[in-house]
């Protein structure tokens, strides 16, 4: 990996979404390295394997095949070493349900997939720039949902 750059991992069974992704981070300022898994099975496997170089931020699809990520989210923060990764809730659902329940299970930011690049570029580089100490700090419904001014 490259030194000093920020590892992103997307956890995404759409592959269109996974290519706008990928094409959004690389007009990022930021220096990145992005991984990918296909569903939530693959990402349990992936963040529990031996030697592992976990994520800096988890972008978490909710409706994946084998194990949704809600699923996963739940996993993940019960899962003693994995617990402090930032998770970023990246879905098509807008479901206050889905808001608050991903909320209350602790993830750290909810975002509604774009569907447009320009608007993706906008909320990729909000997300890599975001002071996380500040934002992770305490639980707060008002910063949780993402919402570009």
């Amino acid at each position: 990996m490259q030194k000093n750059a920020l590892h992103i991992l997307l956890a995404d069974d759409d592959e269109d979404d996974r290519l706008f992704f990928k094409d959004a981070f690389e007009e990022v300022r930021v220096q990145t390295k992005v991984q990918f898994v296909h569903d939530g099975l693959q990402l349990m496997e992936y963040l529990m394997a031996p030697d592992v170089n976990l994520p800096d931020i988890l972008f978490l699809d909710l409706n994946m095949p084998k194990k949704t990520g809600k699923e996963c989210l739940i996993e993940i923060k019960k899962t003693e070493h994995l617990k402090n990764i930032i998770i970023a809730i990246y879905s098509t659902s807008s479901s206050e349900e889905d808001i608050e329940d991903t909320f209350i299970e602790g993830a750290n930011i909810y975002i509604k997939k774009p569907s447009d690049f320009n608007t993706l570029k906008k909320i990729i580089n909000e997300v890599v720039t975001l002071n996380w100490h500040y934002h992770t700090s305490g639980l707060n419904r008002d910063n949780f949902l993402l919402r570009l001014k």
